[in-house]
């Protein structure tokens, strides 16, 4: 199988072709992307037959979750019956030990600025050809512009320097898949909007509340305009208890979005519970005027029910 993929990949070095990206990063680097970058200091776990995925895992939860062996992670997330581990799984093996997967860019370039950024980065590559796929997962730890080469964590290979157009063309063959693992309240650099709302939204199904709270706020740091990202908080901040900072996680969203019927649905039923009922009545009403078709009956529910209360 090793011996299988080596001479695939050695065959794919010479049939790589033209590497776009790389190409473009080799003749005008950007001035603010450093020139080379290693991190030396992540650990190694080399791979047993099939399982790139848990060794990939333990490699970049090492810091974070010592208890995520390659074993264990073996055992949580290795499917016997594809012979490997699904992306998904990949993802919901960050998430339960405690850590937050945020799927990066599809570009080379932020791959290469989340190694400046001090985070190794899980990577997908088919090391086969198109008629004849090899799934793996590597982890990325390093490259060198001038010299054209990533440095990866990579099956057996503690040290695995490959060509990076090499490497751009099997990452792009397997749909420009990759994520960094970090602690909730730290984001990837090169993190977009849409991805760090479903990194958040994915944690919090894993994690506490108190948790998902850092995470949320943390997010927000970074894209105060998210709709989903503030009444995420809310939602996590109501059920640890604290109904007033739900409240005030509402009202903000509601604020920002106006229009919004499920910020103010939201809003109206936490003020509610906070024993607000004239306020609750005002948001339900505001709720009734901007719902759409998918909320409307809802939202006349609500503001019914608020109306007999009185």
């Amino acid at each position: 199988m090793r011996a299988a993929l080596a001479f695939l990949l050695a065959l794919l070095t010479l049939l790589a072709g033209c590497a776009a990206q790389t190409e473009a990063l080799r003749s005008a680097p950007p001035p603010d992307l450093a020139a080379r970058a290693e991190l030396a200091a992540t650990p190694f776990f080399p791979q047993t037959d099939y399982h790139c995925g848990p060794a990939a895992l333990a490699t970049v939860l090492a810091p974070l979750a010592p208890e995520a062996t390659p074993e264990r992670l073996g055992d949580e997330v290795f499917l016997p019956a594809r012979s490997g581990t699904l992306q998904i799984e990949m993802i919901a093996g960050v998430r339960r030990h405690g850590a937050v997967a945020t799927r990066l860019p599809g570009r080379l370039e932020a791959l290469l600025r989340e190694v400046q950024a001090g985070h190794p980065v899980v990577v997908f590559q088919n090391l086969g050809l198109s008629w004849y796929p090899l799934w793996h997962y590597a982890v990325l730890i390093g490259h060198d512009i001038e010299r054209g080469e990533v440095l990866l964590r990579s099956g057996t290979t503690e040290r695995l320097a490959l060509s990076m157009r090499t490497f751009e063309h099997t990452w792009v063959r397997a749909g420009s898949w990759a994520f960094v693992a970090l602690p909730p309240g730290q984001w990837p650099a090169t993190a977009e909007e849409k991805a760090v709302v479903e990194a958040a939204v994915g944690f919090e199904r894993a994690a506490p509340p108190a948790r998902s709270a850092i995470a949320y706020r943390s997010a927000l740091e970074r894209f105060p305009g998210s709709l989903s990202l503030r009444i995420g908080l809310g939602n996590v901040l109501h059920a640890a208890g604290d109904e007033a900072g739900a409240a005030l996680a509402f009202e903000e969203a509601a604020r920002r979005h106006p229009d919004s019927a499920a910020a103010w649905m939201n809003l109206a039923s936490t003020q509610v519970e906070l024993g607000q009922r004239d306020a609750a009545l005002q948001s339900a009403r505001r709720a009734v005027a901007v719902a759409d078709a998918g909320l409307a009956e809802r939202a006349a529910a609500l503001l019914a029910s608020l109306e007999r209360l009185r």
